[in-house]
């Protein structure tokens, strides 16, 4: 008759089994997985013997041909070692301007939408269309004119800088202005001989003829003479 004590001890006898069962199944998965490692590494040995031996033949060839000593070989690699610490800032500066390739990309591609809309918008009011006409003037004026004429003009650009300058002065254009005004509303049809002469008598018709006056004699005047200034 089996007691409660002996099925305790089958129980733990059971755990035991299955425990050591575990335990060596594991060690069976290991020797396994270091066999095949080993098959591998044989293999790869395999493969890599030949290549490395053409490898090793190769560069003593190479090197027989080289005037190339070992005092050289030990200074070069003194220098590399030297310069072990220059190349690590290097390759840290190296990474860091990535990051910055990085960080900076987005702000590059917001700035070339931001231009592209901004072309867009000058495109749409125009200034490119008034580009493409000021370089067709440009054009003309470059194959109408020689060498000479543009020196000519050159010369004279102060001149003609100071008589526009003149010419835009508010008094003048007021009374270029006013002469429009009066040649569109003035009917000289049924001017008489007694409405001219009625009109002399007016201060402001006797301003006009002097200044016309004056204008005449600076027209008829030698355009090497300095000029002269007309009330």
């Amino acid at each position: 008759m089996t007691t409660a004590l002996d099925t305790d001890r089958m129980a733990q006898l059971e755990a035991k089994i299955d425990q050591l069962t575990d335990q060596v199944a594991f060690l069976a998965d290991q020797a396994r997985e270091q066999a095949q490692r080993r098959e591998m590494q044989q293999e790869l040995i395999s493969d890599l013997s030949p290549i490395a031996a053409q490898a090793m033949h190769t560069l003593t060839r190479e090197l027989a041909t080289t005037d190339l000593d070992m005092v050289t070989v030990i200074r070069l690699l003194k220098r590399f070692a030297e310069s072990a610490e220059t190349l690590d800032a290097a390759l840290e500066q190296l990474q860091s301007a990535h990051g910055l390739i990085d960080d900076i990309m987005p702000l590059t591609g917001d700035a070339f939408m931001t231009a592209t809309q901004r072309l867009a918008e000058l495109e749409q009011r125009g200034y490119f269309s008034f580009a493409r006409e000021g370089l067709g003037v440009l054009d003309r004026v470059v194959t109408t004119y020689d060498e000479e004429d543009i020196r000519a003009l050159g010369d004279n650009i102060v001149l003609i800088l100071d008589t526009v300058k003149q010419m835009t002065q508010p008094e003048v254009m007021t009374m270029l202005r006013r002469t429009v005004d009066s040649i569109e509303e003035t009917d000289v049809e049924s001017a008489s001989l007694f409405t001219l002469a009625r009109q002399m008598r007016d201060p402001e018709v006797k301003r006009g003829l002097a200044r016309m006056l004056g204008m005449l004699r600076t027209v008829g005047a030698d355009p090497t003479d300095p000029p002269t200034k007309t009330n």
